[in-house]
């Protein structure tokens, strides 16, 4: 990961430009405070500040949080996606809580380094070590969890992933200079971060905690809501009428039932759900980050896709365009699978049957809310050659990847590098290039995927004339790096509609035939 420009950085410490928090972090040496850019108090001089990648790297210098701006209070960097190095693939880890519970080592061994190599990668271009930003982590957890929840501090300390409560007041006082108590009330005057009503028991003895989770302006929520509606699975997921989506999501402890909604005073969301631990709070939080895409950097996209002449009308139409993640990587895989025969509402179906299904075929009950789990791995593996209907080809395919996602022998997770990710998918009987780069975009959060042989993506561009064929879109969208996949997404979004029926997943003519073969 590049060093920061000090001059560069400075500049967008003295306009207060919002658009840099998160993204570094302004320690001022005569103070001994770190800063987010807009922070409102007097600039200082250049020679009196230096800039950090991340919050846990000043705390390292001897800094300490800022009481005014309160800089843990922002979206979190954009470059854990943007960027595919080991420092990122190890921050997306770490914010999904993996040191917490499985410690460097177990952190180390997901990336395929020793914890010592790792530590000096990390160490070198962060500027702290696993250990020192998963302590951050959980302290910028912590901040959000008193000053936007009801929690009894001592839940609160657990919730965050500290081992104990004497670790957490240490922790807090030395990062913040405060005690909880006194934190609490801070941070809540600066109306940042997560919020709940009270640490409420939901149904089955469940925890219920509300959070908001803030993104960066332009966001284009209604854009997403519409495409989980489009996508989403009777039975395991839903969207009112008010743009509400409701779903379980698997977590550490158990699955969650979660609803989130755009929020309307801010850009982001309000996320609120019944917890079977309450230390599941933060993977929680981690992955909604990623199902709306919260972190991206949405003006620096706009801005490069806006100056290109075909894209640049749509990018005006729609500002703020974001990827759809996913809440589960294997439940996103086996979903592509599922539909990359067929149309879009016969894949609902088809899901919504094999939930249904294995659901009533493993005793698993719907949640109080009337929403089921997606089916485990293992279950659709034991399950799904007596439910799935079909081709024997493409049931075969679905059971077996549900089979070596069930037996670890095929693990994707959020620190995997785009590249291996698509390799190993690609190398799985019947999964292809679309399939794999679909997934990949998906589940990383990866931004420079263009899925140029893309029916519906094809159809927009030949409707415009710019491409005709997946050659020709693979070479147009060499323009459009580092953001392919926001392209992508707004290509989709502009296409005509199909003068014939026509697979809307996406899947290329060329891959279907070789399966069918």
């Amino acid at each position: 990961m590049p060093a920061l420009d000090h001059a560069v950085c400075y500049r967008a410490l003295a306009a207060r430009d919002a658009r840099f928090d998160g993204q570094f972090i302004a320690g001022v040496r005569t103070t001994g405070i770190y800063c987010r850019p807009s922070c409102p108090a007097t600039t200082p001089r250049p020679h009196n500040v230096d800039f950090f990648p991340t919050a846990a790297a000043a705390h390292e210098a001897g800094l300490r949080a800022c009481k005014r701006c309160q800089p843990d209070a922002v979206p979190g960097n954009p470059d854990w996606n943007r960027r595919d190095d080991l420092a990122a693939r190890a921050m997306r880890l770490i914010l999904d809580g993996v040191v917490e519970r499985e410690g460097v080592p177990g952190l180390a061994a997901r990336l395929g380094y020793s914890s010592r190599h790792l530590a000096r990668v990390l160490q070198s271009e962060l500027g702290a070590s696993p250990l020192a930003l998963a302590r951050a982590h959980r302290a910028e957890s912590a901040r959000a969890l008193l000053a936007g929840t009801a929690l009894p501090v001592a839940d609160v300390a657990f919730a965050s992933g500290f081992a104990s409560l004497r670790q957490f007041n240490d922790t807090i006082h030395d990062i913040y200079g405060l005690t909880p108590t006194a934190l609490r009330g801070l941070a809540r005057s600066g109306r940042h971060g997560l919020r709940a009503p009270s640490p409420a028991a939901g149904g089955s003895g469940a925890i219920a905690v509300t959070v908001r989770l803030a993104a960066r302006d332009p966001f284009d929520g209604p854009g997403l809501v519409r495409y989980v509606a489009d996508h989403a699975i009777p039975g395991v997921e839903e969207v009112d009428a008010g743009g509400a989506v409701r779903r379980r999501i698997p977590l550490p402890h158990g699955h969650a039932l979660v609803t989130v909604r755009l929020d309307s005073d801010r850009a982001g969301v309000i996320c609120t759900a019944e917890l079977a631990a309450i230390s599941d709070l933060a993977p929680l939080v981690a992955r909604i980050r990623r199902w709306f895409d919260l972190d991206a950097d949405a003006a620096a996209i706009d801005e490069a896709l806006g100056r290109d002449a075909l894209l640049g009308p749509l990018v005006a139409q729609q500002p703020g365009i974001r990827i759809p993640g996913a809440v589960d990587a294997a439940e996103t895989l086996l979903r592509t699978i599922v539909g990359q025969q067929i149309s879009l509402p016969a894949a609902r179906t088809v899901l919504g049957r094999l939930a249904a299904d294995v659901g009533a075929i493993t005793g698993g009950e719907e949640s109080a809310g009337g929403l089921r789990a997606f089916p485990s791995t293992a279950a659709i593996a034991e399950h799904g050659p007596a439910v799935l209907r079909g081709p024997a080809r493409r049931v075969a395919t679905i059971v077996g990847i549900a089979e070596e996602l069930a037996s670890g022998a095929l693990a994707i997770d959020v620190g995997m590098p785009a590249a291996e990710l698509r390799a190993r998918l690609e190398a799985l009987p019947g999964v292809g290039p679309w399939t794999a780069g679909y997934v990949a975009m998906r589940v990383l959060g990866a931004p420079d995927i263009l899925l140029a042989d893309d029916l519906v993506l094809l159809r927009a561009l030949r409707a415009s004339g710019a491409a005709e064929s997946a050659r020709e879109a693979h070479v147009l969208g060499t323009r459009w790096a580092p953001w392919r996949s926001y392209a992508t997404l707004h290509l989709w979004r502009s296409a005509p509609p199909a003068t014939r029926r026509a697979r809307e997943d996406g899947a290329r003519t060329a891959h279907r035939r070789r399966e069918r073969a």
